[in-house]
């Protein structure tokens, strides 16, 4: 039987500390006050006095409140009936649908042992071009989305969402605005994906310290998922919400500060929320996929600068945009090697000709005369960014690698892109739709028209004939 203590010796924010014996780390306890009941949680022990974080606030506790430690760690439901599902971070129903009476599973458990996982080798298809092609997200990959407030990362991730080839996706938002929330919410219902997805929704006017149980909730279910077979994508949203809490919760426990007001283990809890990507050998997988703000796009700020140590690559959204220039999936290697001969090839050559049409405009710019290449890059650059950046295009991988072909034919001579010439012979489209053999490439990407010409003058058989002599050529 655990004893009752009723004597809050401190309040301060979302934090009440009590005097009490035989308590656990992390242990869960029982606020209960008249016309007041919260769980809270063991944050920290010191001697006799025991620090917790209350879930629902501290706002109408009594210092004469009672305290009930519960001697077990916080627990969420699990069950198939989590699907179509939309919970607060505590796991209480926010659907007004029935509470889930299941089995009870740990959250904020360690990562997995590194024994038990594999290598990545399988592709996650998302339907935008930007990452199918360019960066390829790789199934138990963690990878966070670096933004700026105001940019459409909430509608990313609702896309993801959507076509995402897995088989349950896990949605974690903190922090969010009720809109969102909502949007969220409708656009998974609306187009039938809400039936493979479990929502864990943190808004602003919730309680701060519920913030902080969403990603753990998020993962634990999602593991659970995992070693029952399922591929499982979690995309959480803001991971800054997440670190703005703990610096919170920090500063009303009066720790130490660190970089701009940060506690010093900020590094550890991302990592451990992080690390929690997994893909087991005989059983599913776990991707993370999390969105990061940075406050004045500022990616040394401590916590995308923490992420960045973290992750296995990012993805820049900036203008409504993917940037191909800083966004990396550093796994992409594991797999584009085997969806089609030219994915490789078409990934190399449109970032490199993409590259020299923003030099183009930086020259354009300054008043720099455009060459014929120059206007080629211009027109090029151009359709790249209405057909394959812009976050509306929906197309599979195959589609979007064909669609490639067409912009590279629409701009460039076969010669001017330095494609392989096996690869132009197979995808090179015919002005009849067709694809057939072009004319053999043979110079490089960066070569106009003129030059090349001069180029097959220069290596055409030359004859000297005096003043006086004729000859006369046969082929």
């Amino acid at each position: 039987m655990r004893r009752v203590y009723s004597d809050i010796a401190q309040i301060a924010g979302n934090i009440i500390t009590v005097e009490a014996t035989g308590v656990g780390n992390r242990e869960l306890a029982e606020v209960r006050a008249t016309g007041f009941s919260s769980l809270a949680q063991v944050i920290r022990l010191e001697a006799d006095h025991v620090t917790l974080q209350v879930f629902s606030g501290t706002r109408g506790i009594p210092t004469d409140a009672e305290v009930r430690f519960l001697g077990e760690l916080l627990h969420t439901p699990f069950s198939e009936a989590l699907l179509g599902r939309v919970f607060n971070g505590s796991g209480v129903p926010r659907d007004a649908g029935p509470v889930i009476d299941a089995e009870q599973i740990a959250i904020g458990g360690p990562p997995v042992n590194p024994s038990r996982r594999i290598i990545p080798r399988k592709m996650i298809r998302t339907g935008i071009p930007m990452i199918d092609v360019f960066n390829t997200l790789v199934e138990s990959q963690k990878l966070p989305v670096f933004s700026v407030a105001g940019e459409p990362y909430n509608p990313l991730l609702a896309r993801i969402a959507l076509n995402a080839e897995v088989d349950i996706i896990v949605l974690g938002g903190m922090g969010l605005k009720y809109d969102d929330y909502l949007y969220f919410r409708d656009t998974l219902e609306d187009q039938g994906a809400l039936s493979r997805s479990v929502l864990y929704i943190h808004t602003a006017a919730d309680p701060v310290v519920e913030c902080l149980l969403v990603p753990d909730t998020c993962l634990a279910v999602a593991e659970r998922f995992a070693l029952e077979g399922k591929r499982v994508l979690v995309l959480l949203t803001d991971m800054t919400n997440f670190a703005d809490s703990l610096k919170e919760v920090a500063i009303t426990m009066e720790q130490i500060p660190s970089n701009r007001g940060y506690p010093g283990d900020l590094y550890s809890q991302l990592a451990a929320r992080y690390e929690k990507a997994v893909d087991f050998e005989g059983a599913g997988s776990l991707t993370v996929l999390a969105v990061t703000t940075m406050p004045g796009d500022d990616v040394t700020h401590p916590i995308p600068d923490n992420t960045g140590y973290i992750t296995e690559g990012q993805f820049y959204l900036r203008n409504g945009r993917i940037e191909p220039f800083g966004s990396l999936s550093r796994l992409k290697q594991q797999v584009n090697k085997d969806t089609r001969d030219d994915h490789r090839t078409m990934m190399n050559t449109m970032i490199q000709l993409y590259a020299g049409y923003r030099e183009t405009l930086e020259k354009q710019s300054m008043g720099f005369r455009m060459s014929t290449w120059d206007q080629k890059l211009l027109k090029y650059g151009t359709i790249f960014e209405a057909r394959m950046m812009d976050l509306s295009v929906n197309i599979p991988l195959e589609e979007a690698l064909d669609l490639g072909w067409e912009i590279l034919a629409e701009c460039f001579t076969p010669a001017e892109t330095g494609m392989p010439t096996d690869l132009i012979e197979r995808f090179w489209p015919s002005e009849d739709g067709d694809e057939r053999p072009p004319e053999p490439a043979t110079v490089t990407a960066g070569v106009s028209s003129a030059e090349d010409a001069e180029l097959r003058d220069a290596a055409a058989p030359h004859v000297e004939t005096g003043p006086e002599t004729t000859v006369e050529t046969s082929v």
